[in-house]
């Protein structure tokens, strides 16, 4: 049975339910707590406003250093809530693990967005890894959803293994490109375009429109080589300018196509819910990690250990059973 809520977290609880701007801010400050007696009332949150989130689109977007991001999701985002949306902006940057850095930068450059009530933009949480910094924003992305936002966009803030996590959290996984596929094909990990379910070349006006479309026909060769991921879809190119909002709705019906034919093949309830389980073990792995950096003893023995393997006097296997054994696993 799961334990009576305090009443302070009761209240906090009601007033993401309620979709208070000033609470979910709270409640995210909560989550993205080290402090472990903070983490227990996370925990504790999240269990109780589970049932009310779900329900959203998530969307995770990269794209090659200049490309748009920012422009693209403040296009995309304002208009969605013309249609009626509430839209969350949340980020993962694993340079915040480093710096402390965030998105609050890239606020400047979503001008309409940042200014709407119906929108929410919060920076990337500084966390230990970048896996800490994954779970955190996927803590946020579900106290998002139960606050109302019915689109939450992901995007990923540098470069590295963030597209992979950003992918891994998300419904449709949107990589953006710049014209002049040439240089772009080179310029990008091939690893990238593999996991997108859609590309869209961005910047697609003026004297760029021509160059747009050549470099979406070489994109298109390219993943028809690459192959098809998913048998129920086939991922397309897209011309669009974040500018002057030509192809934003295009784009956006194509995140909806893509969803709707997943669900129709039975692929998204089972992507949710391997998504829930990979995140269960990312979050394992965070803990451990975590317990070794506060334990004392373990402290005291592991650099010894580290050293033996750099030097090539210890294997790594017999190091790592060295250290499963100082955890007693």
């Amino acid at each position: 049975m799961q334990a009576p809520l305090l009443p302070a977290l009761e209240e906090l609880a009601s007033g993401v339910r309620a979709g208070r701007r000033a609470m979910l801010a709270r409640a995210i400050t909560l989550v993205e707590s080290r402090k472990p007696e903070h983490r227990k009332i996370a925990e504790q949150l999240l269990q109780e406003l589970l049932p009310f989130t779900g329900s959203g689109v998530r969307v995770g977007i990269t794209g090659v250093p200049g490309v748009g991001k920012s422009t693209t999701i403040d296009a995309l985002g304002t208009q969605l809530i013309a249609q009626g949306h509430r839209v969350a902006v949340l980020a993962v940057d694993p340079s915040s693990t480093r710096t402390g850095g965030s998105i609050l930068g890239d606020k400047t450059r979503m001008a309409r967005l940042s200014l709407d009530e119906r929108a929410f933009i919060r920076p990337s949480p500084s966390a230990g890894t970048l896996g800490g910094v994954a779970a955190r924003t996927r803590e946020t992305m579900l106290l998002c959803e139960a606050a109302g936002y019915d689109v939450v966009l992901v995007e990923t803030v540098g470069v590295g293994q963030s597209e992979t996590a950003v992918a891994d959290m998300t419904d449709t996984f949107l990589v953006l490109m710049l014209p002049g596929a040439g240089d772009e094909l080179q310029g990008i990990k091939k690893g990238i375009i593999e996991i997108a379910d859609i590309v869209a070349i961005n910047k697609a006006d003026g004297a760029n429109a021509t160059r747009a479309r050549a470099a979406a026909a070489d994109y298109r060769a390219a993943l028809h080589v690459l192959g098809t991921r998913e048998p129920h879809w086939s991922t397309p190119v897209l011309t669009y300018s974040g500018l002057t909002g030509e192809g934003i709705e295009e784009l956006w019906q194509q995140v909806l196509l893509h969803i709707a034919r997943a669900q129709g093949a039975g692929a998204f309830a089972t992507k949710r819910s391997a998504q829930q389980v990979k995140w269960m073990w990312t979050l394992f792995d965070d803990r451990l990690r975590e317990r070794i950096r506060s334990d004392a003893t373990l402290r005291a023995d592991i650099p010894a250990i580290e050293s033996a393997v750099a030097e090539g006097t210890l294997a790594p296997t017999l190091g790592a059973s060295k250290i499963a054994g100082l955890l007693s696993l």
